[in-house]
């Protein structure tokens, strides 16, 4: 069976597994290390404007 992967709309690598919004794909770890990060994190604003990209596309 082939292995599907689909690039990261976070990370820009090529993964198996995550999950999609609006067919925009997260893989797994940044879905997780999303979660996680406290909105006083440094990464934060990182993550807050990739998903924004999400809905930029979807409404393009």
């Amino acid at each position: 069976m082939e292995r599907v992967t689909q690039c990261c709309i976070v990370c820009g690598e090529e993964r198996e597994v995550g999950i999609a919004i609006c067919e925009q794909f997260i893989c797994q770890p940044c879905e997780q290390e999303m979660v996680k990060t406290d909105v006083n994190d440094a990464k934060y604003p990182f993550f807050i404007h990739q998903m924004r990209q999400i809905w930029l596309k979807k409404n393009a």
